[in-house]
Order: structure tokens, then sequence, then C-alpha cells
């Protein structure tokens, strides 16, 4: 089910305005990449560049096109490891959010 341009905006202003919420957008993309759904994972991390960066100035700090990050992180993207963690350092930043991974038993 695609999502509504509505429910979009709605997440970009709730991010802007909650740093609980950026916090918690940036972990469920997380986790979900390292669950293996990395569609819904790219989904979260566009929302997330969107909500506080934005593609130009990401781009400019990761000095690549934000057209190529626009398709990195697109459905059908396939970012490498190094543009993938660039992308991710740079959204901790400035999402002022510091990720950090913990191991549980299954």
């Amino acid at each position: 089910m695609a999502l509504t341009r509505d429910f979009k905006d709605t997440v970009v202003a709730r991010a802007q305005l909650d740093p609980r919420f950026r916090e918690m957008l940036f972990t469920e993309a997380i986790n979900a990449y390292l669950g293996g759904d990395t569609a819904a994972g790219k989904a979260i991390l566009r929302d997330l560049v969107n909500a506080t960066v934005g593609f130009e100035e990401l781009a400019a700090e990761l000095n690549k096109p934000s057209k190529s990050l626009h398709r990195m992180l697109a459905p059908r993207g396939n970012p490498s490891t190094e543009n993938f963690f660039g992308i991710v350092s740079a959204l901790q930043k400035k999402a002022r959010v510091k990720l950090r991974v913990t191991a549980k038993a299954g």
C-alpha cells in the first residue's frame, strides 16, 4: 500500500519537532536493515533525510550528487557500504542521535 503525501508530510513535520520521534525513526530504519528489510530501511532513511538534513545538504556533506543519494535510497537503490555508513554518520550528526548496536539472544 502506497503512503499518501499527507502522511509523509506528517512524518516529516513530527520528526522536525520531536527529537525522540527522530531517534525512533532512525532506530527503526537501522533495525529494518539489520533484519533484512532493506526496502523499509531505505524508506525510513529517506523520510529522515527529508526531515533533518535534506538531500542537497547531505550531498554537499558527503561530496556526492544529490540525485545519486536519491537513487541510493530509492526502492531499487543499492548504496555501497561506504555510502550507506556515510549517510548514517551524517544523519547521526544532524539528528543529534548516536546509534549503538546491542545483541540480544534470539
